[in-house]
C-alpha cells in the first residue's frame, strides 16, 4: 500500500515545531505503516522558503511553500489578518507539490490531517487525479478560524456568523472527500451538524491511542495521607490550566499536591503561582511521559474547550493513571466515571470540589489504576493502524472497481475523472 500523508505540521531534525497531538499522530503513524511493509511520504507546509526535502526515519517528507501573509501555528494575530489569512487560504485551489508527488509515486490513497497553510486544495488536486482522499479531523480548522470553536474565555456552543460564512467554501470542499474520520464522535457531530461530509461515502470514528506508551504500567504505593494529581500538555486557556489554579487555592495543601508538565516562561509561572498562593505546586516543565507518569496518582485534564480527542486520556490509561476530565470534547466518550477515571464540570468549585472526593478515597484510585494496568483489551496505537488499513483497503478496492468500470465503458480511451486523467498503477 502507498500512502501521501500530508500535516500542516511533521516534526523532523530540520522542522522539530510541536503545536499539539495531530503532528505527533502524523509522525507515529507514518512510521507505523512503514513498519508494517506500507510505502509512506510526506507533505507538510514549510515552514521556511524554499525548503528542501528530507529523509527522516525512512520517510520522504516535502515541504510545501504556504502562499499565504503568515505561516500557520505562529503569534496569535489580529481579527482583520486572521480572516485575510482564511479568506487567501479558500483561494487556492492547486496544490503543485501534491499533483507532483501523486504523478510520481503514484499512491493509492491520500491522508490529510491538519490543513492550514495546505488547504483544501490538496483533497481537490487528489481527487481530480483519480486518487481517493482520507481526511482525519484533528481540530476545527474547517469551520473556526482559530481551529478551535473557542473565544472570549468559551467553548463555542453554537456556529457564529463569521465562521458560517467561513465554513461555505470549505463544506463544498468536502465533496472531493472519499472519506472523513473524527477522532472522537463529537468532533465529527459537530461539523456534520453543520451540514458537511454531505457526500462523502464513509464517515466514522477512529479514537486515538497512545503514540508514545509508556515502558511499563506502574502502580503507586497507597498514599492516605496526600494525593498527587498531575497536569500534562500546553498550559493555555482553553485547555483550563487557569481554572485549575483556582480550585487548587480552594483545596487543602495538606492533602493534595500538584505537579504540572509542560512548557512554561518564568513569567507565566509566577502568573499562575498567584492563583493559587498557597497550594502545594510543582512545574516540572518540558519532561518525558514516563517521568511525569510515575509521579502522579491521579491526571487531571481541565479542558474547558471541545476538545476533539485529547492524547492525555489514552496516554493516561496507557500508564495505567485514572483520569479526572471535564465534560467536553472527546473526553466523556472515553472516560468511564468510577471505573477508568472520573467526569466533573470545569468551573473551579466543581473542579475542587471533584478532587477532594477523589484525595478521600485513595483505595478507589489504587483499585482503578490496578484495572487499567490488568486491562488485557485496551485500545492501542496498532489498533488505530488497523483501523486506518480497513479503510485504506476499502477506498483501493473501491477505486479499482471504478477504474475497471470505467475502462469496460470505454475500452479505446483512459478514464477520466473530472478534468484530469486517472494515474495508472
Amino acid at each position: 500500500m502507498k500512502v501521501l500523508l500530508t500535516s500542516t505540521l511533521y516534526p523532523t531534525p530540520q522542522a522539530p515545531k510541536i503545536v499539539g497531538g495531530a503532528e505527533i499522530f502524523a509522525r507515529r503513524f507514518a512510521e507505523g505503516l512503514v513498519q508494517r511493509g506500507d510505502e509512506v511520504e510526506v507533505i507538510r507546509a514549510a515552514s521556511t522558503p524554499h525548503q528542501a526535502p528530507e529523509t527522516c526515519d525512512g520517510i520522504n517528507v516535502y515541504s510545501a511553500p504556504v502562499r499565504n501573509v503568515y505561516l500557520p501555528f505562529t503569534e496569535q494575530k489580529n481579527v482583520a489578518l486572521r480572516s485575510i489569512w482564511h479568506a487567501v487560504d479558500d483561494w487556492q485551489m492547486q496544490a503543485p507539490l501534491i499533483a507532483e508527488r501523486i504523478r510520481a509515486f503514484k499512491p493509492d490513497v491520500l491522508h490529510s490531517n491538519n490543513l492550514s497553510g495546505l488547504t483544501t486544495a490538496v483533497w481537490r488536486v487528489a481527487a481530480q487525479l483519480g486518487v481517493p482522499v482520507l481526511h482525519t479531523l484533528h481540530d476545527y480548522y474547517l469551520t473556526c478560524p482559530r481551529c478551535s470553536r473557542f473565544e472570549n474565555g468559551r467553548s463555542c456552543e453554537h456556529t457564529c456568523t463569521s465562521c458560517g460564512i467561513l465554513s461555505f467554501h470549505r463544506k463544498r470542499a468536502t465533496h472531493w472527500l472519499s472519506a472523513v474520520v473524527g477522532v472522537s464522535e463529537r468532533v465529527l457531530s459537530i461539523h456534520t451538524d453543520m451540514g458537511m461530509f454531505s457526500e462523502t461515502p464513509i464517515r466514522t470514528v477512529i479514537r486515538n491511542a497512545s503514540t508514545e506508551p509508556p515502558q511499563e504500567p506502574y502502580p503507586r504505593p497507597i498514599c492516605t495521607t496526600e494525593v498527587t494529581f498531575g497536569f500534562i500538555g500546553r498550559l493555555t486557556e482553553e485547555k483550563g490550566i487557569e481554572n485549575l489554579m483556582r480550585a487548587l487555592a480552594l483545596l487543602p495543601r495538606d492533602r493534595i499536591r500538584m505537579l504540572i508538565a509542560g512548557r512554561v516562561s518564568d513569567e507565566e509561572q509566577r502568573r499562575l503561582r498567584t492563583l493559587a498562593p498557597d497550594a502545594r505546586i510543582e512545574f516540572m516543565g518540558f519532561v518525558a511521559p514516563d517521568d511525569f507518569y510515575k509521579q502522579v496518582d491521579v491526571v487531571v485534564a481541565p479542558s474547558i474547550w471541545h476538545d476533539p480527542g485529547p492524547l492525555v486520556v489514552a496516554d493516561a490509561k496507557a500508564a495505567g493513571r485514572p483520569l479526572l476530565g471535564t465534560r467536553f470534547g472527546g473526553m466523556p466518550e472515553v472516560i468511564e466515571h468510577g471505573m477508568t477515571g472520573w467526569l466533573t464540570e470545569a468551573d473551579p468549585q466543581s473542579l475542587a470540589r471533584s478532587m477532594l472526593a477523589v484525595a478521600a478515597d485513595p483505595h478507589k484510585i489504587d483499585e482503578i489504576s490496578r484495572r487499567l494496568i490488568a486491562d488485557t483489551n485496551k485500545w492501542i496505537f496498532s489498533d488505530v493502524l488497523s483501523s486506518y488499513k480497513t479503510l485504506y483497503e476499502q477506498l483501493r478496492e473501491q477505486r479499482m472497481s471504478h477504474v475497471r468500470a470505467a475502462t469496460a465503458e470505454a475500452p479505446h480511451g483512459p478514464s477520466v475523472v473530472g478534468k484530469e486523467r486517472l494515474i495508472p498503477r
